[in-house]
């Protein structure tokens, strides 16, 4: 793309010195020319910084127009001005007030009119927070903001009369907090809150006992891990606290809170394989906190305690144990155990399964059969029955109601049951009759069950691209292996088997917003890539459902405008990847400029969900696509454990195999392709630069873990150890340190370094190098990069992106980067100041793909 500002075009970039530290592991050497960058505190840092951000403003300088209408058609979509459905909590109804020119929310309450009062009260939505008889403002962000350039809450706790709060807040973005103890129930003489003295300071998280009289609170290292829990009696100094509990096991992190039925006081330790649960009953604070079920490598856990009220034979309630673990099935199930029968210990296994998962393809499961082979268990509710990458997520408990969450078909679902049903089932030792929870669809939505379909359309009529698009299938000696347009087939399971009335769209769901026990109705939040989001309650006696709110999407915002569907195409290795794609429905998907995002990493699944930026790309004629890669959890832990350790390289290849099948099925330009990821999606970015640099043409890489080899060598990092469970421990490994280095971004990216061995055409740091013009290949046909990063990031550390930049530039390879001095791994906060920044990012991304108005 050309510069259309000359001054913009002729900026160069610092100059970044190089000072070759070396590093020898394994018998391999690796010159590491700016490792210096890692002195945070130096003035040559911080200069280099500053350097950096004045040429990234003078090479985005050319935008400000456009970033400027982004942020308008941005802020022109929203409500600003608003409040959340009001949530019953003990004795009040609590919601949140969001006001035009504000940043943040505000935290507001109203008591409840009785026992029974289960309906939200009526609120202005428009009105000042406070405005509503005995509306209280309970926390005002805006207000305790002010002076801070960053403000993040990191969370309220009150105590059950609701007189007490403890809240803790970040200020730097290096998600330490203070927190402090705050008496709702009075005031200064100058009309300020009341707090009591004790602070606790730079802490993971705490948390109130019910009665408020204690707190618990989490400790972190020098590494930034969780690992000591404290006991502190309110209103004694903190200097007298005790701890109660610490991680020795550098893999393991630990934290606090309280069991849903208030009983217990929960001590939750675990890596990102092993987990344990402390418990210690709320009554006896200062006793001794014991295991459920001790430790046992390579098994998760949880428990939670309910009961089945009124079912035993005479009348008396049910004590139940509900048990959520991975011991005997890698997808997880529930074992429900009646305790009348069995006194503690406790093992893992025992009790009533209600949920089982799949095993297919799971290490420790059948690892010869295919992930996406239908699972049948005798012991699943009929709906489980047949699924495809079935993983089991959760069960909750309430007096009235039972949900069960789970995932099938690369998608998250909900199930739900009365209470009754469920003891029914439970004592007659048959499968849970659960009901699968489907939003409702839009009035003549295309989401609908289309009369006819042809092959060369979509699900439901759209044309996604013509005949002459059609090449044959892909030989196996194709350059990435990802076939044609028979690869993108239809086989999403949400809209081939045409149930009426079902909503096709690809929509996320779960359980949000029960935190009483005793609610007589289930509510349930519910969104897609285009339908907003959506807060429902649901009668789980008559299936009665209700429309509690719909978020507001201003300037004639209508989600039957927009599609979206899911395809599948085949990698290289012959495993079939979704692919979720959403478009405006007045562009055709054919050629089209594509943004594509993916993440791939730690099991966490790449959900639909809407986004208001998102609507300036998609009227733009944007194709914007997600592919849900191997290392997430889409398809359950058979998905995540295909692309981990020594198979991590299995996510960057589903990328780009999913890049090149849009392409080829002319669905997408690949000289409009701008493609997208943060953290450990960020590694993903710097892995397909290197990998397919010809398939992109930008690359917004956000706080990129992309020097991940020189991080997890050190165990002084921060997360360094714990992050070996995921990655592999290339310290004492070295078929792991062999294999990250073959994918790390930063040692396998172009450098300018490599000049000297270019005339000899040899390979230098995984390049390739054209002899002929002296040129390394991979810099002269690199994607233009635009990378973000916080000085104050902790979990991916400034230093990273920031050499990595270096090594791109010195190459000569189009980089950018934004590097925020004051935020952290989350970047900036505050509404406006994210508005802005999201308008920042994503016209650098529609100008590569040659959008400028």
């Amino acid at each position: 793309m050309t510069e259309p500002n000359n001054n913009a075009a002729a900026a160069m970039p610092p100059y970044a010195k190089r000072e070759p530290k070396r590093r020898e592991f394994h018998g391999d050497v690796f010159f590491d020319d700016y490792e210096w960058m890692r002195d945070k505190e130096s003035p040559e840092v911080r200069d280099y910084v500053a350097a950096q951000n004045r040429y990234c403003e003078q090479r985005m300088v050319h935008l400000a127009g456009f970033r400027s209408t982004l942020f308008e058609e941005l802020k022109s979509h929203v409500e600003e001005t608003d409040m959340s459905v009001p949530t019953r909590i003990n004795d009040y109804w609590y919601f949140t007030r969001t006001q035009q020119g504000k940043q943040y929310g505000v935290q507001c309450r109203m008591p409840v009119r009785g026992e029974d009062d289960w309906d939200p009260p009526e609120v202005d939505p428009k009105g000042e927070p406070g405005s509503m008889p005995g509306e209280q403002v309970v926390f005002d962000a805006n207000a305790e903001a002010e002076g801070h350039d960053f403000f993040r809450l990191g969370g309220i706790d009150l105590s059950r009369d609701g007189r007490w709060m403890l809240y803790g807040v970040d200020v730097s973005g290096d998600e330490r907090y203070d927190y402090r103890i705050r008496d709702l129930a009075a005031r200064n003489e100058d009309g300020s809150p009341v707090e009591l003295p004790e602070q606790f300071n730079g802490i993971g998280g705490a948390c109130f006992t019910p009665d408020g009289q204690w707190v618990f609170w989490v400790e972190i290292d020098d590494s930034w891990r969780p690992f000591a829990i404290w006991r502190h009696r309110v209103g004694t100094s903190v200097e007298s606290d005790v701890c109660v509990y610490r991680e020795a096991d550098e893999r393991f992190w630990a934290g606090v809170g309280i069991s849903f039925d208030e009983r217990n006081i929960v001590i939750g330790t675990g890596s990102k394989t092993t987990t344990e649960v402390l418990m210690l009953p709320t009554a006896t604070p200062e006793g001794e906190f014991s295991a459920f079920i001790p430790r046992q490598d390579g098994v998760e856990y949880d428990v939670s305690f309910a009961c089945f009220e009124g079912a035993g034979e005479d009348g008396s309630d049910i004590p139940l144990a509900v048990v959520y673990h991975n011991a005997n099935n890698p997808n997880f199930e529930i074992d429900v155990i009646d305790m009348r029968r069995h006194e503690p210990p406790y093992r893992l296994g025992e009790g009533v399964c209600v949920a089982a998962g799949s095993p297919y393809g799971c290490e420790h499961g059948e690892i010869d059969k295919p992930i996406t082979e239908a699972y049948y268990n005798p012991v699943n509710p009929a709906i489980l029955e047949g699924a495809h990458g079935l993983g089991i997520e959760g069960i909750a408990l309430h007096r009235h109601f039972v949900t069960l969450s789970y995932r099938s078909d690369g998608q998250p679902h909900v199930a739900y049951m009365p209470k009754d049903a469920a003891a029914a089932d439970f004592l007659a030792g048959r499968p849970w009759r659960f009901r699968e929870l489907l939003p409702p669809p839009l009035d003549n939505d295309w989401d609908m069950v289309a009369a006819e379909r042809d092959d060369e359309t979509g699900d439901h009529g759209e044309w996604l691209w013509t005949e002459d698009a059609k090449v044959p299938e892909a030989s196996a000696s194709d350059v990435n292996g990802a076939g044609a347009v028979d690869h993108t087939s239809s086989s999403d399971g949400a809209s081939d088997d045409h149930l009426p009335g079902e909503t096709r769209r690809l929509y996320s769901i779960g359980t949000g917003g029960n935190p009483s026990y005793d609610a007589p109705r289930m509510r349930y939040s519910f969104s897609s890539y285009t339908r907003p989001g959506e807060l429902h309650e649901i009668d789980p006696a008559t299936g009665q459902d209700t429309l509690l709110k719909r978020a507001t999407v201003l300037g004639g915002f209508d989600p039957r405008d927009y599609m979206e569907r899911r395809v599948w195409i085949t990698a290289r290795d012959g495993e079939r990847i979704p692919v979720s794609l959403v478009w405006h429905r007045d562009c055709p998907a054919q050629d089209a400029p594509m943004f594509i995002t993916g993440y791939g990493a730690y099991e966490i699944s790449s959900d639909p969900g809407f986004s208001v930026s998102r609507l300036s790309m998609l009227d733009r004629g944007v194709l914007y696509a997600v592919p849900h890669i191997r290392g997430g959890g889409e398809m359950g832990r058979a998905w995540y454990e295909q692309g981990r350790r020594l198979n991590k390289k299995h996510s960057f290849e589903d990328f780009v195999d999913a890049t090149c099948a849009l392409q080829r099925a002319r669905l997408a330009d690949p000289r409009r392709t701008v493609a997208n990821g943060g953290s450990a999606g960020g590694l993903l970015m710097g892995a397909v630069a290197n990998m397919a640099p010809e398939c992109y043409a930008g690359i917004e890489a956000d706080v990129p873990f992309v020097d991940a080899l020189t991080s997890i060598l050190d165990p002084d990092l921060p997360l360094t150890v714990t992050e070996w469970d995921e990655w592999g421990d290339p310290l004492h490994d070295p078929d792991v340190y062999r294999y990250m280095k073959s994918y790390t971004p930063y040692e396998n990216a172009p450098s300018g370094a490599d000049a000297g061995a270019e005339a000899a055409g040899e390979n230098v740091g995984g390049t390739d190098v054209d002899s002929t013009e002296g040129v390394p290949t991979l810099a002269a046909h690199f994607p233009k990069i635009f990378i973000t990063t916080s000085m104050n990031d902790t979990r991916v550390l400034y230093v990273e992106p920031l050499k990595w930049l270096a090594r791109l530039q010195s190459a000569g390879v189009d980089a950018v980067a934004k590097i925020e001095v004051e935020a952290g791994h989350g970047g900036i906060s505050g509404r406006y100041k994210q508005w802005e920044e999201v308008s920042y990012e994503n016209a650098w991304c529609m100008a590569v793909m040659h959008i400028t108005r």
